[in-house]
């Protein structure tokens, strides 16, 4: 049982990534960089740099694996913030119960984690403090209500970023589509080009 005073105190699990709004990937998911539907493929050709239909296949490809690697950092990062959201809101949970338990002298009962799946009961008296865990060993004591406040601050940024994350996925698969559906009709256009060259040296031998 923990001694009864203002230093007693519990500490309270947060990741300190939670803290900040996430650093999207850059000018490409700020949508500078979008692909587009090339629907006179005769006239793309004639682009700098697409001197070939690999030519242009290739710089095709680049891009879609570009995007390809923006999606998978993406994804991480929403798969990050979908398991710290209901971190933080259970935290919440914890410090609004331990603000009704303030104001009295009842001791709170509760377990801790103690190491990975064992837990240790503890009985923790009415207190005023609370840690939170911030992350890379750091701890950082908060009065209840400044701890609350942080909390609901980072819920509500996190919930914001996730839906950013969300549409910055969408916008991601939109430009697979377009890319894939430009390289093959740089590919058709290709396979013509070269049929109609065949048709041509048949037509002059014959």
């Amino acid at each position: 049982m923990l001694g009864r005073g203002t230093s007693a105190y519990i500490a309270i699990g947060f990741d300190k990534s939670a803290l900040f709004s996430l650093q999207l990937v850059g000018s490409l998911c700020g949508h500078s960089s979008v692909s587009i539907f090339q629907e006179d493929v005769d006239s793309f050709m004639k682009q700098p740099g697409n001197e070939t239909a690999d030519a242009a296949l290739r710089k095709l490809d680049e891009q879609y694996q570009k995007y390809k690697y923006m999606e998978l950092n993406l994804s991480q990062k929403k798969l990050r913030l979908k398991n710290q959201i209901p971190q933080i809101t259970q935290t919440l949970e914890i410090l609004r119960h331990m603000q009704k338990k303030k104001e009295t002298t009842e001791p709170m009962e509760t377990h801790f984690l103690l190491a990975d799946n064992v837990y240790c009961k503890a009985t923790v008296p009415p207190t005023d403090k609370v840690c939170l865990w911030l992350g890379a060993n750091v701890m950082l004591e908060y009065d209840i209500d400044e701890a609350q406040a942080l909390l609901e601050k980072n819920l509500s940024t996190a919930s914001r970023n996730l839906e950013t994350l969300v549409e910055d996925l969408d916008f991601l698969r939109d430009q697979f589509t377009t890319i894939e559906v430009n390289m093959a009709r740089v590919y058709n256009w290709d396979v013509k080009r070269r049929s109609r060259e065949n048709l041509l040296k048949s037509a002059e031998k014959s």
